[in-house]
């Protein structure tokens, strides 16, 4: 098993960063250019997610990945408002800032993109969202 983990700053600013961090980490698994398009759009929604919706002033985000033979498992995680309803939030065009244009679709692009999703979430202490999968 291989495992990372990183730490940095809630700034739009560092979601490229977050998307570039993962796919370097996952390229001596030889992924397809469509797996790791995938991975890097689910890894950009999360990680949009918490600097949108996790704080109002910043904080901080950890992204971590472990690789055990092809089965890859990534995890976003803030400490910041946390997420009332879950169920709701996962449904498509919800969103919780509408005033700032929100397509509320981040969910669903994730679950869209890998094979499996958990979102586990206490109001207050922050949210951390749990993506799986599988290269072909």
């Amino acid at each position: 098993m291989n495992k990372m983990k990183i730490t940095f700053d809630a700034i739009s600013e560092n979601e490229a960063f977050a998307r570039l961090a993962i796919a370097g980490f996952l390229l001596y698994k030889d992924p397809s250019l469509g797996d790791i398009e995938d991975i890097k759009t689910a890894v950009s929604e999360a990680v949009t997610n918490s600097i949108i919706h996790g704080y109002d002033n910043g904080g901080i985000i950890d992204l971590s990945c472990s690789i055990d033979g092809n089965s890859i498992i990534i995890v976003v995680s803030d400490y910041g408002k946390g997420i009332e309803d879950i169920e709701k939030a996962r449904e498509p065009m919800y969103t919780s800032k509408p005033e700032c244009e929100r397509s509320g679709l981040g969910f669903t692009v994730m679950e869209s993109f890998m094979d499996k999703i958990e979102v586990e979430s206490q109001l207050g202490k922050g949210t951390s969202i749990t993506m799986y999968k599988d290269l072909v």
